[in-house]
């Protein structure tokens, strides 16, 4: 080693205090900026974890717990029972009546808006023109407050004024009470329920048409397909993922239905479009009894644990096969 001012540096001397092939003093280094930035993420993430504990992660535990007391609104008769709630709820008629309301509205609206999605992204992929206002026009209903797409609704389908029945008159048919006959209000339901929501579908179905290669369409027309052979051969299996996670948001939000159905029949006529969640804020703030809708609560919620978890089984019996 040669020093600065040209003299060869004896073999055994150092250049510095810390010895060759000595990095502890590195990785030390390392772990303090590991700790520092590792206390920095935490601290930025207290404020979601605080919220999150506080209004999701308590109020389930105590819900839970609640469920196994007679707590009323009124916050009396807060002692324990044990499961009585949980085997009342289980021999209520209503809740099973409730339930299968809620399952025939996730049937009737799961359907529709996959495939009225489906198509209407199909349609405007072509190339139709003045693509923005057709975008527009299938999304905007979804922006709209739920009160806002009920009352809207309600007016349609009045049987004297409504433009629905109106409509109908025209071509020598007597429109039905859409909303006063059992036979018929859960498919108005399930009308306005597509209406309004089927736009959000439709933006995810046409972002993934948007995504698949053209150069796939320009080989199978080489190969001489027609438009309905591309579309079952190429378009569709792109859109497997796609319809996978519509079907799932769809149904999970179908299970959830409250608010049309609470502005539009208040869950009649006779209970026939009355769904599980209406029971539950029935029970809970109209019979004052907190602690036995908490547990008709849990039996849903832990129908829709089942569900999920025999879905993915499926899905993923499906996925190793393919």
């Amino acid at each position: 080693m040669t020093t600065a001012d040209g003299l060869a540096a004896p073999s055994g001397a150092r250049t510095g205090s810390v010895p060759a092939g000595d990095t502890s003093h590195l990785t030390e280094g390392r772990r303090a900026r590991r700790r520092t930035d590792t206390l920095r993420g935490w601290l930025y993430c207290a404020p979601f974890l605080i919220a999150f504990g506080l209004f999701l992660i308590w109020p389930t535990i105590y819900g839970f717990w609640m469920s196994f007391t007679g707590t009323s609104l009124a916050g009396t008769n807060t002692q324990f029972v044990g499961l009585d709630n949980w085997v009342e709820a289980l021999g209520d008629a209503n809740v099973w009546t409730s339930l299968g309301n809620t399952v025939w509205f996730t049937v009737l609206s799961t359907v529709p808006l996959v495939v009225v999605a489906l198509v209407l992204a199909v349609l405007v992929n072509t190339g139709l023109p003045g693509q923005w206002l057709w975008r527009l026009s299938f999304f905007l209903p979804f922006l709209l407050a739920s009160t806002v797409v009920s009352q809207f609704w309600v007016w349609m389908y009045n049987p004297q004024l409504g433009l629905v029945n109106t409509f109908l008159g025209w071509f020598g048919i007597t429109g039905p009470t859409w909303l006063q006959d059992p036979s018929t209000a859960m498919v108005a339901v399930v009308i306005t329920t597509v209406w309004w929501t089927v736009g959000f579908n439709f933006l995810l179905y046409l972002a993934a048409l948007q995504n698949i290669p053209e150069s796939l369409y320009e080989a199978a027309s080489l190969d001489g397909a027609g438009a309905w052979r591309k579309f079952r051969s190429i378009t569709l299996p792109q859109l497997a993922p796609t319809t996978v996670l519509v079907l799932v948001l769809q149904i999970l939000a179908s299970l959830k239905v409250f608010d049309q159905i609470f502005q539009m029949t208040g869950g009649g006529p006779g209970g026939s479009t009355r769904p599980v969640l209406l029971y539950i804020y029935e029970v809970g703030f109209t019979g004052y009894r907190l602690g036995y809708a908490s547990a008709i609560s849990y039996i849903f919620f832990f129908l829709i644990i089942i569900i999920s978890i025999v879905y993915m089984v499926i899905a993923s019996r499906r996925s190793v096969k393919a």
